[in-house]
């Protein structure tokens, strides 16, 4: 294990270019949820579903060690900025939230005695912390559940209003029409040049 370990870290370094305390979070958070969930090595088959709660390195710990990724849809980001995961095991619905334990900075200066900078005190601390005295686990349910996840990848429709195809699933049926999220309120971004004043399609978000 340890020597799978330090694999996977040099792994995660090279993306970087340098090793981080969230990258070796990142790497055990990935050994721990595989294990947590019964698989000996990262299924190749998709079985495996998680979810991040926040982009960066730490998600690139997680990736290399799980071999999950976005394009196999088998990763996903929702971006709470917080450093923790949910694994999902896609067959049995057994979904994990793992999130470092709220005392582990403080923890992990015992065992990186003498080093009193904290960032390299994590630095050494995380990769040799028993998994225990790194990890809080809980049981969760997923919302939207894993089916709807997952969803119809070959489906595809095309939204009322904006005309452009939406696949997986992913539209908003309003009344009796068919909506991309956009469209329905839920948009991340307002044209440049002409704003899209929400407020005009409140009644399609309070459907929602």
């Amino acid at each position: 294990m340890a020597a799978d370990l330090q694999e996977l870290l040099q792994t995660t370094a090279s993306r970087h270019r340098h090793l981080c305390p969230r990258q070796v979070l990142g790497v055990r958070m990935g050994l721990a949820g595989l294990g947590a969930l019964g698989f000996e090595a990262p299924p190749q088959d998709k079985r495996l579903l998680i979810i991040v709660e926040t982009d960066g390195c730490f998600a690139d710990g997680i990736e290399v060690t799980a071999g999950v990724a976005v394009g196999r849809r088998t990763l996903r980001v929702v971006d709470y900025g917080k450093v923790a995961a949910t694994f999902a095991d896609v067959h049995t619905g057994q979904s994990l939230r793992i999130a470092p334990r709220l005392d582990v900075r403080q923890r992990a200066l015992d065992y990186a005695p003498g080093e009193e900078r904290h960032y390299f005190a994590q630095l050494m601390a995380y990769p040799v912390m028993p998994v225990d005295e790194l990890f809080s686990f809980q049981e969760v349910n997923l919302s939207p559940t894993i089916e709807e996840i997952i969803s119809q990848p070959g489906r595809r429709v095309n939204c009322c209003r904006c005309g452009e195809e939406v696949i997986n699933a992913r539209q908003v049926i309003l009344r009796d029409q068919i909506f991309c999220r956009s469209c329905a309120g839920e948009s991340y971004y307002a044209l440049a040049g002409a704003p899209v004043d929400l407020s005009q399609l409140a009644w399609l978000a309070h459907e929602l």
